[in-house]
This record gives structure tokens, sequence and C-alpha cells, in this order.
């Protein structure tokens, strides 16, 4: 099926670079306007917005309303990975920014364009969720704990908003090449790397088509689901 994004307005969290780049450019090629929201967005390109700040988030809001008229779109992609250390030795502050930014950052972006989205009777939010928060990841306690609260605060908002034409779903990607590996140490990568029966890593490109498919007309009939983007790693 041929995906035709034109006329249509994005939010992109996190999308100055690694996944949330290649989203932005996968929309933008079928038609779509894009905002991107980064804490460290490319010059010119986007909105310098903290997810985790709830006046940041308000404000983005704004702005993007301001600029675009609409939001058709949002996709909460902006997350750390954190420590790859032990829970016993993982640093109460560490687990807090991790869930500050991959859990409460998305809660409060699609807080923000839900009401928006209910007024025009129509949306999509994509949540960029992890199979680390259907299985978890050991030495990643924050992140799989993160990304499996994604997971359940997607099939939640999904009832919430499914009178009102806004469909929310999100995707399940396995490790992915981005800079986030850049967090990871090289043992740690490569465990995780082994549990992918395909052999190697996801690439950005690979969810930002499933992304690009699930904010389409053509995905009319699906909400409060994750598509696992992973290499036949999830087992349910």
């Amino acid at each position: 099926m041929e995906i035709d994004l034109s006329g249509s307005n994005a939010v992109v969290t996190g999308g100055a670079m690694g996944i949330g780049r290649a989203i932005v450019d996968r929309l933008s090629a079928l038609g779509c306007t894009v905002s991107v929201w980064d804490i460290a967005p490319r010059e010119g390109d986007g909105l310098r917005v903290d997810v985790a700040d709830e006046a940041a988030v308000d404000r983005a809001m704004g702005a993007t309303l301001a600029q675009l008229g609409h939001v058709d779109i949002l996709v909460n992609n902006a997350g750390v990975n954190g420590p790859t250390v032990p829970t016993w030795d993982y640093p109460l502050a560490a687990w807090q920014r991790v869930l500050d930014i991959d859990l409460a950052g998305t809660f409060l972006c699609a807080r923000a364009v839900a009401p928006h989205m209910r007024g025009r009777g129509a949306g999509r939010i994509v949540n960029i969720a992890s199979v680390a928060g259907k299985e978890g990841n050991p030495h990643a306690s924050a992140y799989s704990a993160a990304k499996a609260g994604v997971i359940g605060f997607t099939k939640a908002l999904a009832k919430e908003l499914v009178g009102d034409g806004v469909s929310v779903n999100c995707v399940a990607p396995a490790m992915t090449e981005t800079e986030l590996l850049r967090e990871m140490t090289p043992q740690y990568i490569a465990r995780v790397g082994a549990m992918i029966p395909m052999g190697r890593l996801c690439k950005a490109e690979e969810i930002a088509a499933t992304v690009a498919w699930i904010a389409s007309p053509g995905c009319s009939f699906t909400t409060g689901a994750v598509f696992d983007v992973s290499g036949g790693r999830a087992t349910y």
C-alpha cells in the first residue's frame, strides 16, 4: 500500500538524530510537515524541548500550533538508555532520569496533544517502546521498566481515546544502530545483540517505515497495539 501523508502535520520528539531523525526523514518524504522537539535540535530545525519538563512541553505545543495550525501525528521517540549496570549498582539519580525522559516524557507529550486531537476528532499517537519493555534486559533495569511503562500507558490511553477518532499504538524495536550505543558497554551490546535471531541489530530506517504505516490512514482499525521490530526476538 502506498502511503501518502501530504497535508498532515507531525511532532516527533527526539527527532534530531538516531531513530527520531529517521522517522522525521521518512514522514517528510511522504509529504508530512514535521515539527522536531529535541533537547538539542539542529540549528534552524525544530524546537528545543526537554520532554521531562511539563512547562517546556506545553510551550512547545503552543508554538507548534501557532506555526502549523494543527497536529495530526505525535511520535513519542525521545529517550535515553541510562547506565548498563546491575540493579544493585544502579544510581537512583540515573534511574530517575531514565524514567523522567522515557516514560514521563511520553506521558507529558501525549497529554499535551490529546485535547487538540480530541477536538479535531482525529489523530495518531505512536510511542517508541522497546522489546526490553516486554522481556527485560539484564543490566538495563530502568530502561526496561520505563519501556514496559510506555507499553502499559499506550494501552490505557488507547482505550481512553478510542471513541474520539484518535489511535494510540507503540513500536517495540530490538537493539538499534544509533548514537545511544555510546551509552552502553561493548559487553552489553554483544549480549543483547546475541538475543536477536536475525543475527544483526535493527536499523533506524526499519523502525521509521513501521511508524509511517501506523501513522497513515491505512492503519485504521488498530489501537492499543505493540508492533514488534525485533528481528524475531519478541516471543509475545
